[in-house]
């Protein structure tokens, strides 16, 4: 007889469950008993991590549910729960947001693309130069759908160009997707989700990352994970001989087949809006110097950006591609955050586990369950606002630096390509138009098992090697 499968909201009830069961069979220092703020904030937070996970309903209704029924009981205030809106990384976002559309409406995004790709003779060059493009984009625009939607068109172009080797084809058509969702690691704007770390590491312990220091810390992991992951899909999606054959795509190839201008001069939009890219970039990565926070760079960015006579958008426009639903989340689940921390709910959610544990032990545990997360959080600023709370906690009774636990777990977290649904690019690229062959769920899950235990091993490599000398040590001072 076939066993029955679980419906979703059976699944979801079941891990609860266990976690349950076994959180309350460890040895716990703590008292077992909660304060009553305290025990909202668990009941609410449990609620909310189920509904995300076994409910249709959007992420965002659910965050916003839970931070208006923090709010009403008095867990926190609502100048907190609205406070979180005027967060400076959430007007950093919007910022980012209207650049972006300045420089999608230009085309510059395609120019760089085909600069880069045209320079392949090989197919490995060729997975190269696309990767390196790919992270690129990482500076110019935020959060990886919106540049997954950008890069769709230039790869539509090159799969025409290359419509004789199909298997080429669909190994572009998986690589894309999988650089953008691991290089999103490489700035503080390249994903919600690292925004909402910032925030719970400043409530939880005082200390904030700003765009320098995540700059230094995500961009060698960046370069790192994506290369490799690209070795990964080339290695998986295709035979010796489709990798031998000489590769030849010229830029005036790509402009035939995207209808984008990509060769000759810059025209003066483009000219400024190149200019202006570089200057705001420029100034991100000098923050140390000049002392002017990240937000108010890309604020006067976008007011130049939208400016009537020296922008190439309207500020109308560029507000639209902002995805409101998107900061919303964000903010109610910082909300979340400051309850979790404020109330001793994620402390004593976490008193039960061993704190002798070696520190590689604990990050590597922190990574696996990071990595494995989509499988259960879709979203991947559902996973961060779930899992960084009670990481930062647990760091913190474990002698752990608590910004190397939660960097760890966020940067791990973008590992979410198992299945089609496991992220928007990841979608987006799996449906597309008739005649372009894309990859099948059997090329994810072969991908995944190559793939996911690499990208673990990278970040814990970072994080006991790399991050230290960067002035981010494994432990705290004085454990």
């Amino acid at each position: 007889m076939t066993p029955t499968p679980l419906k979703p909201w059976q699944y979801a009830a079941l891990c609860t469950a266990l976690a349950a069961s076994a959180l309350l069979a460890l040895p716990r220092t703590a008292p077992a008993a909660l304060p009553g703020d305290a025990r909202l904030t668990l009941a609410v937070f449990v609620l909310a991590t189920a509904a995300w996970i076994a409910t249709p309903v959007d992420d965002t209704y659910i965050a916003l549910g839970a931070g208006l029924a923090l709010t009403a009981t008095g867990v926190i205030s609502s100048e907190t729960l609205f406070g979180t809106l005027g967060d400076e990384t959430v007007w950093l976002l919007i910022c980012a947001f209207v650049l972006a559309a300045a420089v999608a409406r230009t085309g510059l995004a395609g120019r760089a693309a085909a600069f880069l790709v045209s320079g392949a003779r090989t197919v490995r060059q060729l997975t190269h130069l696309t990767t390196a493009a790919l992270v690129v984009t990482a500076f110019a625009v935020p959060a990886t759908s919106g540049r997954a939607a950008l890069a769709l068109p230039v790869f539509l172009a090159l799969a025409k160009v290359l419509a004789g080797r199909r298997r080429l084809v669909v190994m572009l058509a998986l690589l894309f997707p999988t650089v953008i969702l691991l290089s999103a690691v490489a700035t503080l704007i390249g994903a919600g989700a690292h925004l909402i770390t910032v925030s719970v590491l400043w409530e939880a312990t005082g200390e904030r990352i700003g765009f320098t220091q995540w700059l230094l810390l995500g961009l060698p992991l960046a370069a790192v994970s994506s290369h490799l992951a690209a070795e990964a899909v080339l290695l998986t999606t295709t035979r010796r001989e489709d990798r031998s054959g000489p590769v030849r795509i010229t830029a005036e190839q790509i402009q035939e087949h995207s209808g984008q201008p990509v060769t000759g001069p810059l025209g003066p939009a483009e000219t400024r809006c190149a200019a202006l890219l570089a200057t705001v970039v420029v100034l991100w990565c000098s923050e140390p110097l000049h002392q002017v926070p990240p937000a108010v760079v890309a604020l006067i960015g976008a007011v130049v950006a939208s400016s009537p006579a020296l922008g190439t958008v309207r500020l109308k426009e560029a507000l639209h591609t902002v995805p409101w639903s998107l900061l919303l989340f964000m903010a109610a689940t910082m909300a979340m955050g400051v309850a979790l921390a404020d109330s001793g709910a994620a402390r004593w959610l976490v008193s039960g586990l061993p704190v002798s544990v070696p520190p590689w032990a604990f990050l590597a545990v922190v990574i696996a369950v990071s990595t494995a997360a989509h499988l259960v959080l879709q979203s991947r600023s559902a996973r961060s606002s779930v899992l960084v709370p009670l990481v930062v906690a647990a760091a913190v009774g474990s002698g752990v630096n608590p910004v190397a636990a939660a960097l760890a777990s966020t940067a791990a977290a973008g590992f979410c390509h198992t299945l089609p649904a496991s992220a928007k690019p990841v979608t987006l690229f799996s449906d597309l138009p008739a005649g372009i062959p894309t990859y099948t769920s059997r090329d994810l899950l072969r991908l995944s098992a190559v793939l996911a235990p690499l990208t673990a091993a990278v970040v814990l490599l970072f994080a006991l090697l790399v991050w230290p000398l960067f002035g981010v040590p494994v432990l705290t001072e004085g454990s």
